[in-house]
């Protein structure tokens, strides 16, 4: 189930969660994907977090720690079994990884679950057309 995460879709969520970088998250914890963690109490509380709720976001010593915890969160975690199949299927169907559509499968990255694959999608349209 371990494989690739197409660039586009990549760059696209790190733009989206770290505010282009700006986000206090990716400024003071290396934090470009937002990834929540209940298990690290140095992670960063968000500020308009719910009352009661206990996450935190995930504090990593390095951009590339994030991205690498942000490939094998998509890699593994249960909640990324629909993009994980959606992309087995495209390998089967030996068709090229497509981060736009693959996106659908990212719906629980989110609370804000369509909105968010929407506005991931609407960002790769933007870097595909940058691209070209």
């Amino acid at each position: 189930r371990v494989d690739i995460i197409p660039l586009n879709l990549a760059l696209a969520q790190a733009a989206s969660e770290s505010a282009w970088g700006a986000s206090r998250f990716a400024q003071i914890g290396n934090s470009l994907f937002g990834q929540w963690t209940y298990h690290q109490p140095s992670g960063i509380v968000p500020l308009d977090r719910d009352k009661g709720a206990t996450h935190r976001v995930a504090r990593f010593d390095s951009v590339r720690d994030s991205v690498r915890s942000y490939i094998r969160n998509l890699n593994t975690h249960w909640a990324y079994a629909s993009f994980r199949s959606m992309r087995h299927n495209l390998r089967t169907n030996n068709r090229p990884l497509d981060g736009y559509a693959l996106a659908e499968g990212l719906e629980r990255y989110s609370q804000r679950r369509k909105a968010y694959v929407a506005e991931i999608q609407e960002m790769i349209l933007q870097i595909q057309e940058i691209e070209r």
